[in-house]
């Protein structure tokens, strides 16, 4: 078990469920449906990785390797990558920082390469 990841899916777990109510509660009134929907999206993504993230911490026990410590960061980047890029368009308004919306892809591209990572981890382990 990989500690660490579990600590952070869980602390990750919370702030998607903080961010949830902040953009339900607070923000409905002050984004556009357009902006409040990409909002969500970030959301979203973020809470499937963090069962992600959480399943890599567990899988972790079973299949040490360092390709499955690699998914586990890659997942943590995509969060931060993806959803961090959508939080931020959506709050500042996709008008004023386009160049944002260029970072939301390379997070996309990180949670593949997670879950590739974890297949990999899981698959060319020895112990079985």
């Amino acid at each position: 078990m990989d500690k660490r990841f579990l600590i952070i899916a869980a602390w990750l777990g919370a702030l998607s469920v903080a961010l949830g109510a902040f953009g339900a509660h607070t923000l409905k009134e002050y984004l556009s449906p357009q902006s409040l929907t990409t909002f969500e999206t970030g959301i979203r993504y973020q809470f499937y990785h963090v069962f992600a993230l959480a399943l890599t911490g567990v899988l972790y026990r079973s299949y040490p390797n360092k390709k499955i410590k690699l998914a586990g960061n890659l997942f943590i980047t995509g969060i931060i990558f993806f959803s961090g890029s959508l939080y931020a368009l959506s709050i500042s308004g996709p008008e004023n920082f386009r160049w944002i919306g260029a970072i939301t892809p390379m997070g996309g591209v990180f949670f593949i390469a997670g879950w590739i990572f974890l297949a990999i981890g899981i698959q060319r382990s020895e112990i079985q």
